[in-house]
C-alpha cells in the first residue's frame, strides 16, 4: 500500500511529541508537512522531526495537492473551523478531541464528511490493551459487565495553558472528561440514557477543574468517572463484572513502544492478591491510529469512527454540562 501522505497543522505538543514520532513509525503513513503561524517555528520543528516540508501558514499547507491527509491538534475552538478547510480542500482530517466546543459546531462537519473521511482522535481505541478488555468483556469472562470506572487527573493552573482558557475549551470535561465517556461507550457498546454531573469550577479561570458523573446506560450498566485538571496525576479504568473484575492502570498514557499489562481479578482475595495479569505486546496507539487512518484513505478498511461518533461525545459532553445547572438528571 502506498504511503499516505500526512500534513499536519500546528507544533502542538501533542503533535510533536507524540502523534508524529508515532505516525513516523507506521509503514502506511509519512509525515510531509507541517505548519504553523510563523515561518521559523514551523522551520524548526520540520527540522528537529525530520519533516520535509515546512510552512508559515495552515492555509498554504492545505493548498499543497501532496497532502492527502491532516492532523489537526490545534486548540480546541480551531478544531471544527480548520477541520472543514482542510476537508474542503479534499484533504481527510484526523482531529484531535475533543473535535468541538459544543455539539451543534461539531454537526457542521457533516456537511463535509460525504466528500473525506474525518475521524475524532482518540487514540486509545486502537490500543491492545483496550482492544484485549473489550475481547474478554464480550467473551463473557468477566460476567456481564456492570459498571466502567474511571479516574483520570493532573495538576496544570497555570493561566497561561489552553486548558485553563475557558472561552476555548478549556476545562476537565473537554480536555480529558472526554476519555471516560469514550470508554463507556467502547466497553458497553452502546449509548448512553441519562448522566448527572457535580462540577467544580475554578474562580480565576472559570472552568471546570474536577468533574465527576454517573452515566446511566440502562439495563443496570453505567459509567461513573471523576476528572481533574488540579489534582495529583493519576490515571486508572476499571470494568466490574459480575463474575471478574478487570483492571487498566495506564489506560490513557500507555507507555509508547512498551509491553502493557492488564489485570484480571475474581475477587478471591482483597487487596488485588487474586488478581492476575496479562502481559500485551508492545505497541504505539499513536502509530496503531495513523495506520487504521491510512487504510481507510486507502480503501482497505471502512472508516471505524466518524462525525456521528465525535458528534455524540459532544451530545454527552452538553448533557453533563446542563446536570451541572440543573441539578438533576438530563437526557442525552
Amino acid at each position: 500500500m502506498k504511503k499516505v501522505q500526512w500534513g499536519v497543522l500546528s507544533t502542538a505538543r501533542i503533535g510533536t511529541a507524540k502523534v508524529i514520532p508515532g505516525l513516523q513509525k507506521s509503514a502506511w503513513c509519512e509525515v510531509r508537512a507541517i505548519a504553523s503561524r510563523s515561518d521559523a517555528t514551523a522551520r524548526a520543528a520540520a527540522q528537529e522531526l525530520g519533516i520535509p516540508l515546512a510552512y508559515g501558514s495552515y492555509e498554504a499547507l492545505l493548498e499543497d495537492p501532496s497532502i492527502e491527509a491532516v492532523y489537526n491538534p490545534l486548540p480546541n475552538h480551531l478544531h471544527v473551523p480548520l477541520t472543514l478547510a482542510a476537508a474542503r480542500a479534499g484533504k481527510h482530517v484526523l482531529c484531535e478531541k475533543p473535535i468541538a466546543i459544543t455539539a451543534d459546531e461539531a454537526a457542521q462537519l457533516r456537511e463535509v464528511a460525504g466528500r473525506v473521511h474525518i475521524m475524532e482522535a482518540f487514540m486509545v481505541r486502537f490500543h491492545l490493551q483496550w482492544l484485549r478488555a473489550r475481547e474478554l468483556v464480550r467473551t463473557g469472562a468477566l460476567g456481564e459487565l456492570r459498571s466502567v470506572q474511571v479516574a483520570f487527573s493532573y495538576f496544570n493552573d497555570d493561566p497561561g495553558n489552553i486548558r485553563n482558557m475557558a472561552d476555548i475549551g478549556g476545562g476537565a470535561l473537554y480536555d480529558i472528561g472526554c476519555y471516560p465517556i469514550v470508554a463507556g461507550r467502547f466497553f458497553f457498546e452502546g449509548e448512553p440514557e441519562r448522566v448527572i454531573a457535580l462540577v467544580d469550577r475554578d474562580p480565576r479561570f472559570g472552568t471546570d477543574r474536577t468533574t465527576s458523573a454517573l452515566v446511566d446506560f440502562g439495563q443496570g450498566r453505567r459509567l461513573d468517572f471523576t476528572v481533574s485538571t488540579q489534582s495529583v496525576p493519576y490515571q486508572r479504568l476499571q470494568l466490574i463484572g459480575t463474575k471478574k473484575r478487570l483492571e487498566i492502570r495506564i489506560p490513557f498514557n500507555a507507555p509508547l513502544g512498551e509491553t502493557t499489562e492488564i489485570f484480571l481479578d475474581d475477587g478471591a482475595q482483597l487487596a488485588d492478591a487474586s488478581a492476575v495479569a496479562e502481559t500485551l505486546p508492545a505497541c504505539d496507539q499513536y502509530t496503531l491510529q495513523g495506520d487504521a487512518f491510512a487504510k481507510v484513505v486507502r480503501g482497505e478498511m471502512p472508516l471505524p469512527y466518524g462525525v456521528d461518533d465525535a458528534v455524540q461525545n459532544m451530545r454527552i459532553i452538553e448533557a453533563m454540562f446542563r446536570s451541572e445547572k440543573s441539578n438533576r438528571w438530563e437526557p442525552v
